[in-house]
């Protein structure tokens, strides 16, 4: 990480919205002075999933230690923090109030202002650092294990919502069918690592809300169904391993993984064809999918457009991403004491 400077301004921004607590130093020049992430993947890996009271009592235990981590990697003291930022939307409400509540408690002894973000907004964000550069404005995706959106970015901090997901994020399905299918948790690279040795049109797997009546909205929940009654047919229990061979295994995973790409590609090119922006930059935790990479590439080729991807280590939950707290600075958007948490996706923020 790069040493602190004098002159500049310093940033703390705190992450919790979900099972990663983290934090990170950004100066106003946007250069990263430090970024901690405590992962509970190793928490959660028996359930197959976040269990929201697990991770909400592993939030209270980490959250100190990783800000004081944050701060000590700067080579900062507490004092010389000038602002205090937060995700406080979409997330887990537990999760979200032990960030929340930290942010605040520091704004107040420390005197310093404190900025309240969106989650989703700091994962486009993401791909700003990563192109050291103005990207807006864009077409933003998103892409996670809990959200699945399309938004029109006018500027840094004016973000449209145009369609997301209308029941499971894509990450969520792909945790499920890895679970289905005896893979291991995270479910993404899990599924990916098994589609490598699979045909990806061995089944024909629907896709939710296609053509123009489905708009911008997305939908993975039938997929999901789909493919568990491939493995184990209607109305049949699930018990024990899949009944299925290796092979099958393989195919499962590349014909789901070829279907929801292709789902995501679709109303991309869609989103991108109707409002005509330059460029798309996706973000969250499934944006490191490499076929979801090629793909996107090919619709930003075939429609000239500029694209952007948050860089890996920056598409799972992190701190760094609350950069986007200095373009809210710039223009006044600061949040009281009394700032409460907004665990649900707000379509109209």
């Amino acid at each position: 990480m790069t040493e602190p400077a004098r002159g500049r301004r310093f940033l703390l921004a705190i992450e919790s919205t979900c099972d990663e607590t983290a934090a990170a130093i950004i100066t106003d020049d946007l250069q990263v002075l430090s970024s901690v992430v405590a992962s509970q993947e190793e928490l959660h890996r028996r359930y197959a999933g976040v269990v929201p009271e697990l991770a909400a009592r592993a939030h209270v235990e980490r959250i100190v230690p990783v800000i004081d981590e944050a701060i000590r990697r700067a080579s900062l003291k507490p004092a010389d923090l000038d602002l205090i930022a937060v995700a406080h939307t979409p997330g887990l409400a537990g999760s979200l109030i032990v960030g929340v509540s930290a942010a605040k408690a520091l704004s107040v002894a420390l005197e310093k202002p404190l900025v309240a973000l969106n989650h989703l907004h700091a994962h486009i964000y993401a791909c700003r650092m990563a192109a050291a550069r103005d990207v807006f404005p864009c077409l933003g995706l998103i892409v996670s294990g809990g959200h699945t959106s399309l938004y029109h970015c006018r500027t840094s901090t004016e973000f449209e919502p145009l369609g997301g997901t209308i029941d499971d994020a894509a990450g969520e399905a792909f945790d499920k069918v890895a679970t289905l299918l005896g893979l291991s948790y995270p479910g993404g690279p899990a599924i990916a690592k098994a589609a490598e040795q699979g045909n990806p049109r061995a089944y024909q797997f629907p896709r939710g809300l296609r053509g123009k009546s489905g708009g911008f909205d997305f939908s993975f929940s039938g997929l999901k169904t789909a493919v568990r009654y491939e493995i184990w047919g209607p109305g049949q229990p699930i018990d024990g391993p899949p009944p299925l061979s290796e092979q099958q295994v393989a195919d499962i995973a590349a014909s789901f993984q070829f279907a929801v790409v292709e789902s995501l590609a679709e109303k991309t090119k869609a989103a991108l064809q109707h409002t005509l922006l330059p460029r798309l930059c996706v973000g969250g935790g499934v944006a490191a999918n490499r076929l979801l990479r090629t793909r996107l590439r090919e619709v930003c080729d075939q429609l000239r457009v500029e694209l952007h991807f948050a860089p890996p280590e920056l598409c799972t939950d992190n701190a760094v991403m609350g950069a986007i707290a200095w373009e809210m600075f710039a223009a006044g958007n600061f949040a009281d004491l009394d700032l409460d948490v907004l665990p649900g996706l707000v379509r109209n923020k």
